[in-house]
């Protein structure tokens, strides 16, 4: 589970433009946006986008259509993939996992009773990342100019660095971990904003991007970062399940009111009779010290420069391998060009290997 501080965040974050991030490097968490895709882009029933050989394709017509919008509001995207997860979040996969077998589960059952809505909704929780549709997504970036690198460890450890290094203006994730993390700036709904339609209920909301700064934050309840990932571990994280009971507005009570990890875990086991599952300190330094791979702003301007769209590869990729509309896919490429330059070959071995 990703750390829920969506009550914190609320006071704190701010509606804006696209405009805004013009000329803006933004490292986007590749993982993330991907899983967000293939959520919403899906049939009625639920069914993802698939290809004449039942392959799914959502990621890559979210990847395809919605970065280039982003390149039109002068957007600088580069997308960072995770590497390898620290052993405490091997429980959290895990439970991952056998959730989302059970939703495919309903899903089925679903489909099969004629539960259009409800299929819907269970479909979107079984959605899940596989290595194919990761090395589709890397090779339609390659093709499309748009760069990526892979992180050493977490995604949104790389772009929180990323923000703070200065490489980066911002950090994309839904996901607010990114914050316990340290990102300076983390900005959300960037490739889902517009309206959307309520699991099971016939409203619709609209999904605006959102920007949200660190330094507020902390400012606006009088903490400190590593207070900020206390918080988190008391309400639960990708690396730990947390303590019942507990939500944001009590975590923060918690923390201001003890001053150091011992006092806080005597408190929690005095006040609810239970521990943290693994040792705090373990998970405080996942936090302050991931593992990250170190990218200076030339190389990330040189990383940039270099990757340039190539027309014929884009369409045999999406039109002659996933059945996509050649037409369309020639108008967006055409745009794609105008935006990025001319075609040549990607060039980005020392980060991807």
């Amino acid at each position: 589970m990703a750390v829920d501080i969506s009550k914190l965040v609320s006071d704190v974050k701010e509606r804006i433009s696209l405009d805004e991030l013009r000329g803006k490097v933004i490292a986007i968490d590749a993982y993330n946006t991907i899983y967000q895709f293939l959520s919403i882009i899906r049939q009625p029933n639920g069914m993802p986008l698939t290809d004449s050989k039942n392959r799914v394709t959502s990621h890559l017509s979210g990847l395809f259509y919605r970065t280039i919008s982003l390149l039109e509001y002068g957007a600088k995207p580069i997308f960072v993939f995770d590497g390898m997860p620290p052993a405490l979040k091997r429980k959290t996969i895990e439970a991952r996992i056998a959730r989302r077998q059970l939703a495919m589960e309903e899903w089925k059952k679903a489909v099969k009773e004629g539960m259009t809505e409800e299929a819907h909704a269970y479909a979107m929780a079984s959605t899940r990342i596989t290595k194919e549709i990761v090395d589709d997504s890397k090779e339609l970036l390659g093709y499309m100019g748009i760069p990526w690198m892979q992180a050493t460890g977490e995604g949104e450890a790389e772009g929180a660095y990323m923000t703070q290094s200065g490489v980066a203006y911002a950090s994309a994730s839904q996901d607010y971990d990114s914050f316990l993390f340290g990102a300076e700036v983390v900005i959300r709904n960037l490739t889902i904003s517009g309206k959307r339609k309520l699991p099971k209920k016939n409203v619709y909301v609209d999904i605006s991007t959102e920007r949200i700064l660190l330094s507020r934050l902390l400012e606006r309840y009088g903490i400190s970062r590593r207070q900020l990932i206390l918080i988190g571990m008391l309400i639960g994280t990708d690396f730990n399940e947390g303590i019942d009971g507990v939500g944001p507005m009590t975590a923060l009570k918690i923390v201001k009111g003890n001053g150091s990890i011992e006092e806080i875990t005597k408190y929690v086991e005095s006040k609810y009779g239970k521990q943290l599952d693994v040792n705090p300190k373990e998970v405080l330094e996942l936090f302050e010290n991931p593992e990250i791979k170190e990218i200076n702003k030339e190389e990330c301007d040189a990383l940039m420069n270099s990757a340039k769209p190539s027309e014929s590869k884009i369409i045999r990729f999406m039109c002659d391998e996933h059945g996509f509309s050649p037409e369309r896919i020639k108008k967006f490429t055409d745009k794609l060009i105008a935006l990025k330059g001319s075609s040549s070959q990607m060039r980005i071995d020392k980060w991807i290997k």
